[in-house]
């Protein structure tokens, strides 16, 4: 039984990385794209501007990936509630992210590629991703459901709530 548990949270664990790492690149990419395209992007002097612009459209891609592959098991439905609880939790995880970006512009007064990279991607990155995993699975897609959308108890049926 502990051994079949131990095989679920490493499949579920690898599933969160892989959806990670796909919002890892959209991050990154998109975030590149604005700051440095060409050069001199057309957010360059608003890195911050530019870094949760890039957070936020990688959070849509984890919410939908996780719903769908991580937690695909748990009987949750999408409600209100479910969504609130999902952009507070990536407005903290994306706080992180851009104190280590801003730690860096503004206190290091570093402004390159390579310091932007390694502190607003992937420094505050990890520190984002582990925030996320511990607070996706206890609040945004939880073992059971003691509520469903309409007010009435229960869990919800079927494997995906469906």
């Amino acid at each position: 039984m502990a051994r079949s548990r131990a095989l679920i949270e490493i499949a579920r664990g690898s599933s969160f990385l892989f959806i990670g790492g796909i919002a890892f690149l959209v991050d990154a990419g998109l975030y590149n794209l604005l700051v440095y395209w060409g050069g001199h992007g057309v957010l360059h002097d608003l890195p911050l501007v530019a870094k949760i612009i890039s957070i936020a459209t990688a959070s849509v891609a984890t919410y939908v990936g996780n719903k769908l592959l991580t937690y695909r098991d748990r009987p949750t439905r999408v409600s209100a509630r479910q969504i609130a609880i999902f952009v507070a939790i990536n407005l903290i995880a994306g706080g992180l992210q851009l104190a280590c970006l801003g730690f860096s512009r503004y206190v290091l007064q570093l402004d390159d590629p390579v310091a932007d990279n390694l502190f607003g991607t992937v420094i505050g990155q990890i520190v984002a991703t582990a925030f996320r995993y511990v607070t996706y699975g206890r609040f945004v897609f939880p073992k059971t459901a003691t509520e469903r959308p309409d007010d009435s108890t229960g869990p919800l049926p079927g494997p995906a709530g469906v």
